[in-house]
This record gives C-alpha cells, sequence and structure tokens, in this order.
C-alpha cells in the first residue's frame, strides 16, 4: 500500500462525511503565484490548486486508471477548494480553534492507526514526497471543517420515536439488518428553487452521463469530471452504505443488481443522482450477540465565548472534583452540555460499542468497570467517562431502535450537509480568476 493512500485511509475517520484522499499535503509558496478565486475574505492561490491537482491526479494513477489532464480538473478541484475555504472562514468567525496539543493528538492517533511511531511517519511522509508540516496543517484544516459541520449541521438533526418506529416496520428498516452495499455516485447537483429549466438540463446531463456509462464508460473518471458530489475526486467513492441510508428511489432497485451494474438517474432533494454498485456484504447470517456497555459521561464543548484552552480545563476540574468525591450523576446535571444525558447523570444507558466515534470507544474500552477516565476530547469537546457495566446481549428491540436512529440522523446529515454546502456557497461573494473559465460573482 502506497504511504499517501495510506495516509488518506487514517485521516477518513477524522471526518463527518469528508473525503481525504490525495488532499493531504499543499505546496509551498512559490515566488511566483496568482490569485485563482477570491473567496469572501480570503482567496485560493493558483499554487494550491496546482498543488491539489497534482495530488489528484496522482491518485488517480495510483488506481491503474487514465489520468485526466489538469485541464479536465481544474474546475472541480477549485470547486473543492473554494468550499473547504468558506468552511474555514466560518471556522475562524465562529472561534474554532485547533491547538498544538490537540493537533499532536491527532496525528499520534493517525500514527498508531498505521501502526507507526511517529518518526516512522514522517519518514513514510517524507519517502512519498509529502512534507510532514504540509501534512499537519491539512490535518488541522479538516479538523476545523469537521467541527464547523458538527456545529452547522450535525447537531441541528433531529429524529423522533414515531420515525424510528415508521422506518423499523418499514420494508427499508427491515433491510437494515440485512445487506450493505459499497458504491459510487455521481451527482448532477440542481440549485434551490431550481426553475423547470434547470431541472430539465439537469436531468438531460445526469442522461448524458448514463448513456456514456451504458456504452462503456469509466464510472470513475467521469465522477471526477462531472459530478458535484463530495466524493467526486475520489471517483465517487461512498464507502458502504444500508439501503435505508439512500435516498427512497434506490433501496429496491439496488437489492437486485449485481456488483458493476449501474443505475439510471433519480431525482433526489440535491439533484440526479446515478450509482454504481461496487460490492455487496451481510445478508441472511448476522451474529445475534453482541458487546454493550453502559457508561455516563460528562460532556464540555468549546464555543465562542470559551476556547479549547478553558474547555479543557474545566473538564479537569470536574474530573479532579470527581476524584474528591463529589457525585459523578450531579456533576453531570450540572455541568454536562450533551442534553440527550445530562439530565439522567450523564447516563446514556447500554450501547454498542460501533455507535460510538472512535475516541470515545478506545477510551470506554481502556478504562475498568467503576473507574472514571481522565478527561479526553472527541470532536464533539472534552468528555470524562465512567464505565458502570459490561454484558453481551442479542440483538434486542431496543438495540434496533438504536441502529434505526443511527441510520435516520446519517441519512438527514448526508442530505442537510449538501443543502449547507449550496447555501453557503450561494451566499458567499466568490470571484473566479482562474484563465479561460467564466467569471461568477456574487
Amino acid at each position: 500500500m502506497n504511504v499517501k493512500t495510506k495516509l488518506s485511509d487514517c485521516l477518513r475517520p477524522l471526518m463527518l462525511g469528508a473525503l481525504l484522499i490525495g488532499t493531504v499535503a499543499h505546496a509551498e509558496v512559490r515566488s511566483i503565484d496568482k490569485v485563482v478565486a477570491i473567496v469572501d475574505n480570503d482567496v485560493v492561490m493558483q499554487s494550491q490548486l496546482d498543488q491539489r491537482t497534482r495530488e489528484v491526479q496522482q491518485t488517480i494513477a495510483k488506481r491503474g486508471q487514465g489520468v485526466p489532464p489538469a485541464s479536465a480538473l481544474e474546475s472541480q478541484v477549485l470547486d473543492r477548494l473554494i468550499l473547504e475555504n468558506l468552511q474555514l472562514q466560518i471556522g475562524e468567525r465562529s472561534g474554532i480553534r485547533i491547538t498544538d496539543e490537540e493537533l499532536n493528538q491527532a496525528v499520534g492517533t493517525i500514527a498508531q492507526r498505521n501502526n507507526m511511531s511517529i518518526d516512522q511517519f514522517k519518514a513514510a511522509l517524507a519517502h512519498d514526497g509529502l512534507s510532514y508540516n504540509s501534512a499537519r496543517e491539512q490535518i488541522r484544516r479538516e479538523m476545523i471543517i469537521s467541527r464547523v459541520r458538527q456545529r452547522r449541521v450535525a447537531e441541528r438533526i433531529q429524529v423522533s420515536d414515531q420515525e424510528v418506529k415508521n422506518f423499523l416496520a418499514s420494508d427499508l428498516g427491515k433491510a437494515q439488518f440485512s445487506e450493505e452495499f459499497h458504491l459510487a455516485n455521481i451527482l448532477v447537483p440542481t440549485p434551490d428553487s431550481a426553475t423547470s429549466d434547470q431541472i430539465q438540463a439537469a436531468a438531460v446531463k445526469a442522461k448524458d452521463i448514463y448513456g456514456k456509462l451504458q456504452q462503456g464508460a469509466n464510472f470513475e473518471q467521469l465522477a471526477i469530471s462531472s459530478s458535484a458530489s463530495e466524493s467526486a475526486l475520489d471517483g465517487g467513492d461512498m464507502g458502504w452504505r444500508k439501503a435505508a441510508q439512500l435516498p427512497p428511489p434506490f433501496g429496491d432497485m439496488l437489492s437486485s443488481m449485481s456488483p458493476g451494474q449501474v443505475t439510471p438517474p433519480a431525482r433526489t432533494p440535491g439533484g440526479f443522482i446515478i450509482l454504481k454498485l461496487l460490492e455487496k456484504r451481510g445478508g441472511e447470517n448476522q451474529t445475534q450477540m453482541r458487546d454493550e456497555v453502559h457508561v455516563r459521561h460528562i460532556l464540555i464543548k468549546p464555543s465562542e465565548i470559551r476556547s479549547e484552552a478553558e474547555t479543557k480545563l474545566l473538564a479537569q476540574r470536574i474530573y479532579d472534583r470527581i476524584q474528591n468525591g463529589e457525585d459523578f450523576g450531579e456533576l453531570a446535571k450540572n455541568f454536562s452540555e450533551d442534553p440527550g444525558s445530562a439530565l439522567n447523570g450523564g447516563d446514556m444507558n447500554w450501547v454498542d460499542p460501533r455507535s460510538l466515534v472512535p475516541e470515545f470507544r478506545d477510551v470506554m474500552n481502556e478504562t475498568p468497570q467503576g473507574v472514571v477516565s481522565k478527561p479526553f476530547q472527541t470532536q464533539f469537546g472534552w468528555h470524562v467517562l465512567e464505565v458502570l457495566g459490561r454484558r453481551a446481549t442479542d440483538s434486542t428491540s431496543q438495540a434496533r431502535e438504536q441502529q434505526a436512529m443511527t441510520v435516520l440522523r446519517n441519512r438527514k446529515y448526508d442530505e442537510e450537509l449538501q443543502t449547507w454546502l449550496r447555501q453557503i456557497r450561494d451566499e458567499a461573494y466568490v470571484e473566479i480568476k482562474l484563465p479561460g473559465a467564466d467569471q461568477a460573482a456574487k
């Protein structure tokens, strides 16, 4: 496995939906450079565009596919850089900061997951022609973007008990506990409040792409050159999805398809989507027993008025108070900023470790029962936790409801993220200065 692919795979868990293949390093600023886009209060430089384009080309080459010329990729890559820039500006205005300590912890986690020491990690980057400092900076950027998306998108998603019940009673809900699909997608977007002419134009473009695929065109290359999806520069690869996580037209369609087949274009809130089925897994023989952990926690979040350092210090003070004999539950009620558990003294009840973010799951798994963990950080903020019990259990209705809740939240997040990205792009002042490109400003 080449180092660049390996690093990208390690970075992937740090993001809510974001894919990082080919985005690790940035070029050093050259003596001769120019602005290719004005983005609100910031700019995108030609050097950034050139470096990112080269990385995309290298990633495509590693897959053994024909490499498109830079001119065919520049528009797509520039649009991705503009969206990243806008999200970083939102993070700056919101007071989101990544301290050196947090960054060092993230880099250490990446190296550890790749079975490397920090020195080995640096050597691996150098061997692949990547700068360690540039890699650190890209990790910092991705962490900021992740937190921006958490605050602006994930935190406002709500799933009702009735939605969960309806989902479990549906055919898609039943399918949730069976097959999974490895998918790639091509998205032809439509604007918010699109006119009939705009919808028709998008439909024609999607139909044209589908026709090329039916005639044997390469899906990855068409995704890279023509798709507006978040995963476009990765050849459209979405990873594994349950049928229930997909827009309704695709559930039944994929169940009857074979790997390698492509769906006709289907209209979704974001535009017209074409899916390619890459692999299937799961089905009839699923393990009925699973480990569960009874855990409670206290969450302290950074905010516009509380810095990361102050947040960490408050979490440490709460931990010290627990160690000095104060009641965990009362402190959770008074301080925890997790609305789902604070009023219950921080009690999350019995949870499937697989449903938790990796940082929380790792600390929970390493903490003995009855012991309070030292403060630690996840994408949500700073936590202390206590493990109250462990058990192996059958798949209960409660567990199914929790899985359904997760699926519905993920589905809503995917849809809401695309809507939000279009919104911030539409509301921003963007002036494209790339030679040969149309000027666009708002």
